[in-house]
């Protein structure tokens, strides 16, 4: 059984390895050297500070219970303006993609996005043929925007970025109904 759960400290060893697969071995994400924990403990506690969700996918394997992916999102660029828009990111173990965990992380991301008053989540996906990452917005009902051709450059090879977006709540057809506590500062 699979529970999404807020992501503890103790998880931080968990998620600090399944990045650093993803960094060293693929293009989803351009950063081209892992992270150590006390950098991913930081960049935790950098997004809950701002009030947004970092949550994980907890299952029992080989006997416990072990962190099978995380997700969060965290503003998508710092100007007040873009106070009700993030960026969300999602990372699995390997070989556990394609079993419904991004699947449910990501519907779980957006259902807490949302809120907390967020309207837009952006996903910035790193390589076009990351059909796997493209698929699972797809499936929680992201759109396409567009594509910014060759802007990576990550094991000798110009990569892409895709952008795709979800309008969450009433997206733009009403405007805040109140001050928001949203800062992206």
């Amino acid at each position: 059984m699979i529970i999404v759960r807020a992501s503890h400290d103790s998880d931080l060893p968990q998620i600090t390895a399944i990045y650093a697969h993803h960094v060293l071995s693929g293009t989803g994400s351009f950063e081209t050297e892992a992270p150590t924990l006390a950098e991913m403990t930081a960049r935790r506690a950098d997004v809950l500070a701002k009030g947004l969700p970092y949550i994980v996918a907890e299952g029992h394997i080989n006997g416990s219970n072990q962190v099978l992916g995380y997700a969060y999102c965290t503003w998508f660029k710092l100007r007040p303006a873009y106070r009700f828009s993030a960026e969300d990111s999602v990372y699995i173990v390997p070989g556990l993609q394609g079993k419904g965990l991004g699947r449910a992380l990501l519907a779980e991301l957006a259902a807490q996005a949302e809120k907390m008053g967020i309207r837009k989540l952006i996903a910035v996906i790193g390589d076009s043929n990351n059909a796997g990452s493209i698929s699972l917005h797809r499936s929680v009902g992201f759109t396409d925007v567009g594509v910014l051709k060759s802007c990576g450059w990550k094991f000798d090879q110009w990569l892409d970025v895709v952008l795709m977006e979800k309008a969450l709540g009433f997206g733009n057809t009403l405007p805040p109904q109140s001050p928001t506590q949203l800062d992206p500062q």
